[in-house]
């Protein structure tokens, strides 16, 4: 391991690249990441890190938004399989068929879609400012794509029509109001930090709700010592990095998302000694989906 890393440090000198991982990604690929954040995060730094090369340690919509948000910037992928079965849950011509019947209705469209589906949105969101990116619209109806589990979130903050898509994270959606009554019983000290992708029964149960960014940070401000984590396993190595003497349990087993294991050490080296795979969103949908993400990142 030790080579590899050596070789990817090497490398990233000759190419002029950085590496951006996900909250949920390996550790290893965590460790040698030059920045690690959650989806917003990720797309700010995609929008404004001067290096000419960026490796989306993630799943494809993420190599997406920053290919729409740094056009000039080459994006690599390091495993072209990496997808998000939530993001495939929802697709152009479908959402263009919704908006027929619903044609007063805002479409804001969660990050974790593909790049056709935000170039046909009003706006993007991810779990961290979707509440805000709603109340930012005028419109008093919202088409909300591809989550069901958190527009239902979102539509307990609002007097607005939230119109849910049905489409729902599986590794998420994998934790059981029975699983949390468990650890809770287990663990009965422990505060409980959920996504709100997972279902309501377990929003309902949890003691703080919100993205990974947000769950790290409350994990950090908290004086509990205690925490139980209902989002992808791979924030668990964040967590004890940052907070010495804190402990955390998943809430589910079932809380490991495949697509984001599928990086590795070996094929970020690859990638980058081939500089390819090259994930490059084509225009016109580039230019249509960079305007959705900008508004998202203007509204917040």
């Amino acid at each position: 391991m030790e080579e590899l890393v050596k070789e990817i440090e090497e490398l990233k000198r000759e190419r002029g690249a950085v590496i951006l991982a996900h909250n949920y990604q390996p550790n290893a690929v965590q460790d040698i990441a030059d920045f690690v954040g959650d989806s917003l995060a990720l797309s700010r730094m995609a929008a404004t890190t001067p290096a000419r090369v960026i490796v989306l340690a993630g799943v494809r919509f993420m190599a997406e938004s920053a290919s729409i948000l740094a056009p000039e910037k080459t994006i690599l992928l390091p495993d072209p399989f990496a997808g998000c079965p939530l993001a495939d849950t929802v697709d152009a011509e479908g959402l263009r068929r919704a908006r027929e019947r619903y044609p007063d209705a805002a479409v804001v469209c969660y990050v974790n879609s593909p790049a056709e589906v935000k170039a046909e949105s009003d706006i993007c969101c991810t779990s961290s400012n979707a509440l805000k990116v709603v109340q930012s619209l005028p419109h008093r109806r919202v088409l909300f794509v591809p989550d069901r589990n958190l527009a239902h979130y979102v539509s307990r903050f609002t007097d607005k029509e939230i119109i849910p898509w049905e489409g729902s994270c599986l590794t998420h959606c994998r934790v059981t109001p029975e699983e949390v009554e468990e650890a809770k019983a287990a663990h009965p000290e422990a505060k409980v930090l959920v996504h709100p992708e997972c279902r309501p029964e377990v929003v309902e149960a949890a003691d703080f709700v919100g993205s990974t960014g947000g769950i790290l940070r409350f994990a950090r401000e908290s004086l509990d010592r205690e925490f139980l984590i209902g989002t992808e396993m791979g924030i668990i190595h964040r967590l004890e990095a940052e907070n010495p003497g804190k402990k955390f349990y998943l809430l589910s087993p079932g809380l490991i998302c495949p697509n984001m294991k599928l990086t590795s050490l070996a094929k970020i080296a690859q990638c980058l000694r081939e500089m390819k795979p090259v994930v490059k969103v084509p225009e016109p949908v580039r230019s249509r989906a960079y305007g959705a993400l900008e508004r998202m990142l203007k509204a917040v």
